[in-house]
C-alpha cells in the first residue's frame, strides 16, 4: 500500500510516476485525496460532537441535584448521539472506499527504470557464450521424451493441459536441482521456512495479489469454511506475510528467509505451443528467497538477491543474462525488478529463472509489518525483497539441452553429482534402470 502522506504531497511526482509503469491512476489519486480530506473533517467533527456530549453530560448531575428540569438536556444529549452515529457510519464508508482505492493502487516504480514495457528492459550483463553444436540439437521435450524424464502425455491424462509428470532419474534430476538449491541458501545463512500451500485470503492482500488479481489464483471452496482460501502462486505469498502484524526490533533485521514449495497458477501456456513441455505450467518447483530489512539495507539486500540468483545459475554452467526491468514490466506489486534470463537453445532466446524484487514498503504496510528503531524508539515499516533461487521449471529444460550429447545423452553438471550418486552422463540405459 502507498503511503497517503506521499499521496496527499506529492500526488503529481506520483501520477507521473504511475504512468511510467502504465497505470493512469490519475482519477483513482484524486479521488483518493477527496476522500481523504472528507475523511479527516468527518473525524474533526465527530471528536467535536463527542467532546461536546461529554461536556453536557457532566452538566447532568449537577442539574439534578439543583432540582432542574433535564430534559432539554438529554434532548440535546439524544440528538447528539444520533448526529455521532450519523457521522460514524457515513466515515466508515467514506474509509472503506478510500482503503479499496489504495489497496488497488500498485507499487510506484524507481526512478531510475526505464518508462514502458518489455521493450525497453535492460541488458546489465551477459554470462558465458550460447552452446554450439556440431550435431543437430534436440529439443527438451525429445529428450526428455526419449530419456524417460518426463512422461508429457501421462500429466496431461491425470490434471490437464499444462501439467506434467517426472520420472525415474527425471524426477531424481529434479530433487537433485533442488537440493542443491536449499543447501546454498542454507550455507549463506538463510532460515528454511516450510509453509503451507493453502493460504487465505489476507496472505494475498498483504502480498499485492488481491485484490486487483483475485481471479488469478486457484481458489479453494469449502463448504465448512467460509473464509477465502487459495492454492499458492508462490511462496512470497506466504513469507510475506510471516511477520504481518508485528513490531519486530531493528536487531532482528535483515531477517533472511527461503521456501520451497510447489507453486500454482492458473495462467499458463498452451501445451505444445511455443512455450512448450514444461517451460511455463500450472504447476511447477520453485525455491524462494526473501528477506525483511530496515529502509536503509533495502539496495544492499537487492544487490545480495541478485547475486545469489547469479551464482546459482553459475554454478549450474549456464550461459544466461541479467536484465533490469521496464517499470511497466514490473509486476504491480514491485518497485524494481531484475530478471535473471536463461539460454533454451530450441527457443533461440532467453526465459527468466529467476526474478529478484524490492517491494520497498508496500507490501508492509498492507500487512503492518514494523520495527522498532534502536536509536529513537520509533516505529517504521520495514522494507521486504524475493528472489526465485530458482524455479526448476525453465532449468531443467535448459540444462538438458545445453548439455546435450551428440549420443543423445546428457552431462550432468558437477554441482548437482553429489545429489545423483555421482552420476555423471544420463542416457537411456540410466534412465531404463532406474525405472
Amino acid at each position: 500500500m502507498v503511503d497517503i502522506k506521499l499521496i496527499r504531497e506529492t500526488p503529481d511526482d506520483l501520477k507521473r510516476r504511475y504512468i511510467k509503469k502504465g497505470a493512469d491512476s490519475s482519477a483513482e489519486i484524486d479521488r483518493i485525496i477527496e476522500l481523504d480530506t472528507r475523511r479527516r473533517a468527518l473525524i474533526a467533527a465527530s471528536e467535536a460532537d463527542k467532546a461536546e456530549q461529554n461536556k453536557v453530560s457532566k452538566q447532568i448531575p449537577q442539574m439534578k441535584k439543583d432540582g432542574a428540569d433535564t430534559s432539554t438536556v438529554f434532548k440535546a444529549l439524544n440528538e447528539l448521539k444520533e448526529k455521532i452515529r450519523v457521522s460514524e457510519a457515513v466515515l466508515r464508508e467514506v474509509e472503506s472506499e478510500q482503503n479499496d482505492l489504495m489497496l488497488r493502487l500498485p507499487n510506484p516504480p524507481d526512478d531510475d527504470l526505464s518508462p514502458g514495457g518489455k521493450e525497453n528492459n535492460e541488458t546489465l550483463r551477459v554470462f558465458g557464450e550460447p552452446h554450439k553444436f556440431d550435431f543437430e540439437p534436440k529439443t527438451h521435450m525429445e529428450l526428455c521424451a526419449e530419456l524417460g524424464l518426463i512422461d508429457y502425455e501421462r500429466g496431461v491424462k491425470l490434471a490437464g493441459s499444462g501439467f506434467w509428470t517426472y520420472v525415474g532419474i527425471g524426477a531424481s534430476l529434479e530433487w537433485a536441482l533442488l537440493n542443491y538449491f536449499i543447501d546454498t541458501h542454507i550455507s549463506d545463512g538463510y532460515k528454511f521456512i516450510m509453509v503451507p500451500y493453502i493460504l487465505e485470503y489476507e496472505c494475498g492482500l498483504t502480498a499485492g495479489q488481491f485484490p486487483k488479481f483475485s481471479d488469478e489464483v486457484y481458489k479453494i471452496a469449502n463448504p465448512t469454511d467460509d473464509r477465502v482460501h487459495y492454492l499458492l502462486p508462490t511462496a512470497e505469498a506466504a513469507l510475506a506475510s510471516f511477520h504481518r502484524g508485528e513490531i519486530l526490533s531493528q536487531a532482528e533485521l535483515p531477517k533472511k528467509y527461503f521456501s520451497y514449495t510447489p507453486c500454482f497458477r492458473r495462467e499458463a501456456g498452451t501445451y505444445g505451443s511455443d512455450e512448450r513441455g514444461m517451460v511455463r505450467g500450472h504447476q511447477f518447483n520453485k525455491v524462494e528467497m526473501f528477506q525483511f530489512t530496515t529502509p536503509e539495507s533495502s539496495d544492499a539486500a537487492f544487490d545480495e538477491l541478485v547475486a545469489k540468483a547469479e551464482a546459482l545459475v553459475k554454478e549450474l554452467g549456464f550461459h544466461f543474462q541479467t536484465v533490469k526491468l521496464a517499470a511497466e514490466d514490473c509486476s504491480s506489486a514491485m518497485a524494481r525488478t531484475y530478471d535473471i534470463e536463461i539460454y533454451i537453445p530450441s527457443m533461440g532466446g532467453y526465459k527468466e529463472v529467476s526474478s529478484v524484487s524490492n517491494a520497498r514498503c508496500y507490501q508492509a504496510r498492507r500487512g503492518s509489518v514494523r520495527f522498532r528503531r534502536e536509536s529513537t524508539g520509533k516505529v517504521d515499516f520495514v522494507h521486504t525483497l524475493n528472489g526465485s533461487g530458482l524455479a526448476t521449471s525453465r532449468i531443467l529444460p535448459a540444462l538438458v539441452e545445453q548439455n546435450q550429447q551428440k549420443d543423445g545423452s546428457i552431462a550432468v553438471p558437477e554441482v548437482l553429482r553429489k545429489y545423483l550418486g555421482g552420476l555423471e552422463i544420463i542416457h537411456k540405459a540410466t534412465s531404463e534402470n532406474s525405472k
